[in-house]
């Protein structure tokens, strides 16, 4: 998304505990899989260079453990299915009133890589008895 939009929303989930990394575009973004382990991707679908349905279709082939939760600013049944066909996990619609509605959504993804944790970590347990 645009850089300001950036800024907002890592500031406020720096604020929420969370460790934040912007980009300004989809090959920026997925760069940073290289060095980093990415558990939550918020990303705007309408970005320059790879658009949020193509970094969403290449995090999905390569990290597919990776939540992925789009935004747009044009909503439309056809963007919102586009999103979930490419992966996404959750789908939002600009503009926000506050923040309320992506925290949800990315609480929402923690719970969900929160639990697979826990399951893979049984699982290992169970085959090391």
């Amino acid at each position: 998304d645009e850089p300001e939009i950036c800024e907002a929303l890592s500031r406020h989930f720096t604020l929420l505990g969370y460790q934040t990394f912007t980009a300004n575009d989809g090959h920026e973004a997925l760069k940073a899989f290289t060095n980093r382990k990415i558990d939550v991707v918020l990303s705007d679908i309408a970005m320059p260079g790879m658009d949020g349905t193509g970094l969403c279709r290449s995090v999905r082939k390569d990290f597919p453990m990776t939540r992925i939760v789009m935004m747009t600013g044009h909503v439309t049944l056809e963007n919102a299915l586009a999103c979930l066909r490419r992966g996404a996990d959750d789908c939002l619609f600009k503009p926000f009133v506050d923040f309320k509605e992506l925290e949800e959504a990315v609480q929402r993804s923690v719970r969900i890589l929160q639990r697979w944790a826990r399951v893979l970590a049984h699982l290992a347990e169970k085959k090391n008895s």
